[in-house]
């Protein structure tokens, strides 16, 4: 029987991960309600909390590393995040 090489199933399928957090210069109301919230709750020694957004994208099998870390990059930088408050991390596996 020949294994199955559909999307979801091929051996060299890519995904790619990208990370977004707000500047650290840029105010986080959401990262200071979780940050009070944990020590209100007696979790002591947290010093920042930063709330962000995990993105996740599947290349298609075949899909060129390089191109697709150049064009990843370059949507996160023009659509996925706001560079102006916001940085960003891009993975590719």
């Amino acid at each position: 029987m020949l294994p199955n090489f559909s999307r979801e199933n091929h051996p060299f399928r890519m995904k790619a991960k990208i990370i977004i957090t707000p500047k650290k210069a840029v105010l986080d109301p959401q990262g200071k309600t979780v940050q009070t919230a944990l020590e209100h709750m007696g979790y002591t020694g947290v010093t920042g909390v930063h709330i962000g957004k995990y993105i996740e994208i599947d290349l298609a099998p075949g899909t060129d590393k390089a191109a697709a870390t150049k064009a990843i990059n370059d949507a996160a930088h023009k659509l996925l995040s706001n560079p102006v408050i916001e940085d960003y991390r891009l993975e590719i596996e």
